[in-house]
């Protein structure tokens, strides 16, 4: 059920980092491994650790060309993990429209581009064969989308629409075989080591290793009842998020709402978002729907 052999497998962001430990997780699974990043000595370092069944595809992942580059060293795809990323972190009020494009180009041009291509390569197959094809996407999503975070609001934003995509893609090309989900790890790497510090010097519970088995699941035939989904994985957790809620809903009593009853109900929230118990709402009041 977890065997990939056979299988042909793209990461992007192999050269470090959390990339790195699923390009190799999915190597020692069986699968044959293209490795995207940009150009240097750590993807081609990458390449000789897993040795002869990866491939390096270097580029800019957010061009069309590049994630189409991704498709020929072996002639198709099975998986596609996106995991490429930036930082440009700063504050709202500060930030630059440079840093902004920027994050949002990696982040969440290069998950689209990767994924309109591998979708129509899965799509095609799946139209030429007559039924579904085996087709994986594992997208990289941040608690940050869900959360906020006040020093990255670039990143939060491109990791919310990194969510959407991902949902939106599980329920339109899973008539054709394609099981799409996203993650949110923790993990110590080059981007989060100046906020998490050095690692222990026995086991590191925030170790990409930790992250990559989940990704291993995923990608393999054991996931075939798995498609957008949302999960958070780290050290020994892993956790599936729920879809959003409704955390509490009114109906006013005339055919409209107006000013005045809408602050008859809302203003007596308190600053931590939750209605007071001791404020009869104007109607119906029900809470976690």
């Amino acid at each position: 059920m977890f065997d990939l052999d056979g299988k042909v497998a793209a990461v992007t962001g192999a050269g470090n980092g959390l990339g790195r430990a699923e390009a190799i997780a999915l190597a020692k699974a069986g699968a044959r491994v293209v490795l995207n990043d940009l150009p240097g000595e750590a993807l081609d370092r990458v390449a000789a650790e897993i040795g002869g069944q990866a491939v390096v595809v270097p580029g800019d992942i957010s061009l069309m060309e590049t994630a189409e580059a991704l498709l020929k060293p072996f002639g198709g795809l099975d998986i596609l993990v996106n995991n490429a990323g930036v930082l440009r972190d700063r504050m709202v009020f500060t930030m630059s429209e440079e840093e902004w494009d920027l994050v949002m180009r990696v982040h969440l041009r290069g998950h689209f581009v990767t994924t309109r291509v591998a979708t129509a390569h899965w799509r095609e197959a799946s139209k030429a064969a007559g039924k579904p094809v085996y087709g994986r996407i594992v997208n990289t999503s941040s608690e940050a989308f869900l959360l906020g975070s006040a020093g990255q609001p670039n990143y939060a934003a491109a990791k919310a629409g990194i969510t959407a995509l991902t949902l939106a893609t599980a329920r339109s090309c899973a008539r054709y075989g394609v099981r799409a989900n996203a993650i949110c790890p923790r993990a110590r790497t080059s981007m989060t080591s100046a906020l998490m510090g050095p690692a222990p010097d026995e086991h590191d519970p925030m170790s990409p290793d930790c992250v990559a088995p989940l990704v291993v699941y995923l990608a393999s035939p054991a996931s075939e009842h798995i498609t957008g989904e949302v999960f958070v994985v780290h050290g020994n957790v892993a956790a599936v998020m729920g879809p959003p809620t409704v955390r509490a809903h009114w109906r006013a009593e005339a055919p409209m709402w107006t000013v005045d009853d809408l602050h008859k109900v809302l203003g007596p929230m308190d600053s931590t978002g939750f209605v007071c118990h001791d404020t009869l709402p104007l109607a119906e009041s029900t809470f976690g729907e």
